[in-house]
Order: C-alpha cells, then structure tokens, then sequence
C-alpha cells in the first residue's frame, strides 16, 4: 500500500492522546511551539507575532455547509504571500460546480487579520476588492454572508449551549518553530440561500449542515493529508433524535502527542486513536469503497462515494490539489461509555490533498 507519511496500519507508531483542558500558551518568545496536543475547546492562546517565520504563517476560515445535495463553501486565508475570500456552490448530485466567486489579495504584515480564536464569540467583516463577508458568531449561533457581484449568500446556524469541538496542535519532526493547529467544530444546525445569476438555492435546518474549519499554521512547503467529516442526526430506539458528528484528519505532521479523530454525540466529544484508510485511493481508486479503521476498533466507516469534487490550482511554486470525495457511510463507531453507535448510509466526505504552499 503506497504511503507518503507513517501510518499505524504500517505498525510505524501508536498515537497518545495529550489533552489539554486550561489555558495554554502555543508558543514561546522565540516561536518554539510549546503544547502539542488537542482539546475540547480552543485553549491554546495563538500570538500570531511570536510565529518564527512569518512568511509560512497561514491564517483561515473555512465554513463549507451541504444538505447532501448542494454544496456550500464559504472561505477566507491569509497565507501571508497574499489571499483570497470566495463563495462556491456545487451540486453533488449532478457532480458540477455552479458558482465560483473569488477576490484575491496580495500579502502584507499587519493585512486582513482573524480572530485569535474561533470558538468564541467573534466578529469579522471585511471587504476585498469586488467581494464583501461577514462572520459572526455568538454563543449559540453563527451568521456567515458573501457579496459579490450578482453572487450573494447568507447563512445562519445553530450552536448547542456547550457544543465542543476538537482543537489539535501538531508539530513537524525536526522543525521546532513549526505546528498546525485547526479547530474543526460540527454538528452546526444550518439554514440559509446562495443566490446566483442562475438563481436561488435555498438550504434548511433540518437536513443541512455546517462545519468550520479553522486554521492557524506554521508549516514547511510540502504537506500531505485526509480529512474526513460529517454531522447528521441519529435517531435512537425510543424515536428521539441526537446531533452526530465525527471528524477524522490525518497524515499532517508528528501525531504522536494527538490524533486529529474524535465523535460528536449530542454536543460532548468522544476522542479515539489514530484512523487510515485500507487502501491508498492515489491515483484511480478514488470512487472506489473509503474502508476507515481506527487503530482502538471504535471507528469502522465505509465510505460509497458518489462524487469526487477534483480541483488543482497550480500556480508557479505552489500547488493545492485536492479529491473531496462525497458518499454514503456505513458502520459503527463506540462512545467513550462503550455504547456502539450503527451508522447507515450517512452523507459525509473525506479528501485526500497534496499540497505545496
């Protein structure tokens, strides 16, 4: 099985889990990273002025929103060269995109800066170039919009009093001033339209919904990596119904202090260890069955993809080049208290990416 990073399926190492539960600085006066590791909130306090080398800093918020049909991703990065804020809406069933709406920036120090953190309440709204957004977020809610040309969209979710997530902060062997912290937050309630020339597509909350992909990096030029995510409701013997949710990254950086893998349950994550995929989709297997295992048993999805959102910018030394691949997933997975979780045809994603930035 072709690999380009150390998996535990190769028997390579098995992950620890170091969690973090109070406050803690990410990094030292001289931009050594300090609290590798993962939490149920964002406690890691981000100084993006104590970063090393200012110019592999990247900075994101990522919002992408499906009811399984459509498609929304809502984005803005600073990757310190320069940036971008954009609005896409694809149709996952037809396999096309619909609308793509980006207006680019060139870099600049002090240009277009986010929130330390994105878990809290915060607010950002900016205009670049033809293209004007908005995040906001209070305690139990989100309001995201775009405008820019004939393209506008506007968004508004929902957030469980409580709702955890999972904030990870991996370092790079032989790197000590590098690390990857993201915030993935799901299980986000969402309702709103992306409007087109074309027309209007409407999305609600009660099949639609949102996760956010939050990024404060230091990273070398190359980077390898899948994620996999998904939010949906369960409903149990009794009728009731439970927000669900699962996030699974990997193949980014040292994983031996955390592994970016965890289940949402009504609102509490479930952590478990390291995930892999049984065999490498590079470079024809990509529609072919995901087979996911976690190292600890408690996660076994398989992925029937249906749709392979392919993209590939490559511009002079950079590249990001990306199979988003959608499906149906099937299974069972195991909360913390050993209940075993029966998972059926349940729309969710997993990429496979190669990046140089």
């Amino acid at each position: 099985m072709e690999k380009t990073y150390s998996s535990w399926m190769d028997g390579a190492w098995k992950s620890a889990q170091k969690e973090y539960a109070k406050e803690t600085p990410l990094l030292g006066p001289d931009g050594t990273l300090m609290s590798p590791g993962w939490a149920r909130h964002n406690v890691f306090n981000y100084d993006r002025y104590k970063v090393a080398h200012p110019m592999r800093r990247k900075e994101w918020d990522f919002y992408q929103l499906s009811n399984g049909k459509y498609m929304a991703q809502i984005s803005f990065a600073n990757i310190s060269l320069g940036g971008y804020v954009s609005a896409v809406l694809v149709d996952l069933t037809a396999g096309k995109t619909l609308c793509t709406a980006m207006s680019p920036f060139l870099g600049g120090k002090d240009k277009y800066v986010l929130p330390p953190k994105g878990d809290v309440p915060n607010h950002v709204q900016m205009t670049i170039g033809k293209a004007s957004f908005e995040f906001d977020t209070k305690e139990t809610s989100r309001t995201i919009s775009f405008k820019m040309g004939e393209v506008e969209c506007q968004f508004q979710m929902d957030i469980l009093p409580g709702l955890e997530n999972i904030t990870t902060v991996l370092p790079f062997k032989g790197f000590p001033d590098r690390y990857f912290m993201t915030t993935k937050q799901n299980c986000m309630p969402c309702e709103g339209a992306f409007k087109t020339k074309d027309g209007v597509y409407n999305f609600s909350k009660d099949d639609t919904f949102c996760v956010l992909d939050w990024g404060r990096v230091c990273t070398p030029y190359s980077l390898v990596w899948y994620w996999g995510n998904g939010s949906a409701y369960l409903t149990d013997e009794k009728g009731d119904k439970h927000l669900f949710g699962f996030e699974i990254t990997w193949g980014i950086g040292d994983e031996s202090n955390a592994t970016e893998t965890c289940v949402f349950y009504d609102g509490k994550a479930h952590k478990f260890g390291a995930v892999d995929v049984e065999t490498f989709p590079k470079p024809d297997g990509y529609m072919k069955d995901w087979v996911f295992k976690s190292e600890d048993g408690r996660f076994e999805l398989t992925m029937k993809p249906f749709y392979d959102h392919h993209s590939d910018l490559n511009v002079l030394v950079m590249r990001m080049h990306s199979h988003q691949v959608h499906g149906l997933w099937s299974g069972k997975v195991t909360l913390d208290d050993g209940t075993v979780l029966e998972i059926k045809d349940m729309y969710a994603f997993c990429e496979y990416v190669e990046n140089r930035w």
